[in-house]
């Protein structure tokens, strides 16, 4: 649980807000983000105030908005709110920007309410050198109305994390409906094969996740349909997020895997590189 001492937060709707104390931050009992789990997200990591890929970050909020019909906040206003929960921050930070469906009827239908807008910016603490994961038995639908949204409708990864954490791992993994491997409950997944990279593709269902989307552009990597057999044999498995950015996975279901391998750690090094050569590629 973070520090609220340490907490920045500002709160407002798709027109403008303020940066408020931890404390003063409240938001409807009738939101729909709270009711119905309407809403959006993005979760972004900061380095000494810098938010990292924040370009890329907010196209996927406007993509999500948009998925599900929502008015996206302009531009202006989500930098500017960002700059006042970010600037002159030390260290490494996570900051995310919750967007929901704002105070409505107490059923699914919108209400004509404006969408509330929440930033919230706390230190993030640094992951292991490489974590554990399991495959889980629910199957994510690449046939979902939210199907590579990032929603707040996050029971399901709840529910498959909490099962991971109780044999040991730190991840979940997910086949979809068809049995192809899919994603992790806040990563994607790439395997390692003879030297040749694989990710599953957007089409699986998993989130279009931007550690993902950079590690496609910046190395050789093949996008495609994966059996969930291709985990039992990898030479080397590693999930990559906006927290974990290039995480090499050390068991997967009691399987021992080199991590990081060779391959995992030529992508660690150069996603380090890159990254600090430009904080918003």
């Amino acid at each position: 649980m973070p520090d609220n001492d340490l907490a920045r937060v500002w709160l407002g709707d798709d027109t403008g807000g303020r940066r408020v104390e931890p404390a003063e931050a409240h938001v409807s009992v009738f939101d729909h983000g709270f009711t119905v789990a309407d809403g959006v997200f993005e979760t972004i990591k900061v380095i000494d105030g810098v938010p990292f890929a924040l370009s890329r970050h907010l196209r996927r909020l406007s993509s999500s908005a948009q998925a599900l019909g929502m008015p996206v906040p302009e531009s202006s206003l989500l930098h500017k709110a960002v700059g006042e929960v970010t600037s002159g921050s030390a260290g490494v930070g996570r900051l995310r920007i919750t967007l929901t469906g704002g105070a409505g009827p107490m059923g699914s239908d919108r209400g004509d309410a404006r969408r509330t807008l929440v930033l919230v910016h706390v230190p993030a603490p640094a992951w292991p050198a490489t974590t554990q994961a399991v495959v889980v038995p629910w199957r994510r639908n690449e046939h979902s109305a939210l199907a590579g949204v990032k929603s707040t409708s996050y029971a399901e990864n709840v529910i498959a994390l909490d099962w991971a954490k109780q044999r040991g791992a730190s991840e979940a993994l997910f086949a979809n409906c068809a049995g192809h491997l899919c994603e992790g409950t806040g990563s994607n997944v790439f395997i390692v094969r003879d030297g040749v990279v694989s990710t599953p593709t957007l089409a699986s269902g998993c989130l279009g996740g931007i550690t993902r989307e950079l590690v496609i552009e910046w190395c050789d990597v093949i996008e495609e349909d994966l059996p969930m057999e291709a985990l039992a044999s990898a030479d080397e498995v590693f999930i990559t997020s906006s927290t974990r950015d290039v995480h090499p996975v050390s068991q997967i279901d009691g399987r021992q895997l080199p991590a990081p391998g060779p391959v995992s750690a030529d992508i660690q090094r150069l996603f380090v590189k890159k990254a600090a050569e430009h904080p918003d590629p």
